[in-house]
């Protein structure tokens, strides 16, 4: 199997191939932001993704659209210090079969390469347990109400990109992240966008 790790710090791969030592033969193909993981993603065609959240430019959220609209079958799992229930239901409303914490059990991550590598879906017994007792409190947080590029953009806004920073990093137009911007006001109830950056901070997407 051919595993590409998207990660910005490298003892996480390191971490990855010890975890992965005794699964058979295994190769690691690795990248360290969005861009460079789509890329390798369209020279290597891996046979797995494993995806960090938190890229240092776009989310690993945004490679996973991207990666999904180029190839509608790669099978992905995102990877995220956080095992809040929230983001592990954005994982999956993304596209990607399996959503592991990295403060878990290591044996989470073999245990998701297996399932997803052969065509299944994971999620950790906690996270998953908290996904089915949480529903209402999902439904309850505003940013219930983003869609993923939505999501995306607001992340950006409040890490201080601009509108035109924002149009380029997601690939799209100036004027379509302007009409998102005004369409995300509208759904969250607020007036600027200093407002969506509290919003955003206070929710923890910042």
């Amino acid at each position: 199997m051919r595993i590409l790790i998207v990660d910005d710090h490298p003892i996480v791969a390191s971490g990855c191939r010890a975890v992965l030592a005794d699964e058979g033969e295994i190769e690691i193909l690795e990248a360290a932001d969005a861009e460079d993981g789509e890329c390798v993603f369209i020279v290597e065609r891996p046979d797995l993704c494993i995806i960090d959240i938190n890229l240092p430019t776009v989310s690993g959220f945004e490679l996973a659209r991207r990666i999904l609209e180029r190839a509608p079958e790669a099978r992905i799992i995102m990877f995220s210090m956080n095992d809040d229930p929230a983001f592990a239901a954005r994982a999956i409303e993304c596209g990607a079969k399996g959503y592991v914490s990295k403060s878990g059990d290591p044996d989470d991550l073999v245990e998701a390469i297996r399932a997803v590598g052969s065509g299944g879906t994971y999620l950790p017994t906690a996270i998953a347990r908290s996904i089915a007792f949480a529903g209402p409190t999902l439904a309850q947080n505003p940013l219930s109400k983003l869609n993923a590029r939505e999501m995306e953009i607001l992340r950006l806004l409040s890490a201080g990109k601009s509108l035109s920073e924002i149009a380029w990093l997601v690939q799209s137009s100036y004027k379509t992240v302007a009409n998102t911007s005004s369409i995300m006001r509208q759904k969250l109830g607020v007036k600027t966008s200093v407002e969506l950056v509290r919003l955003a901070i206070d929710s923890g997407v910042a």
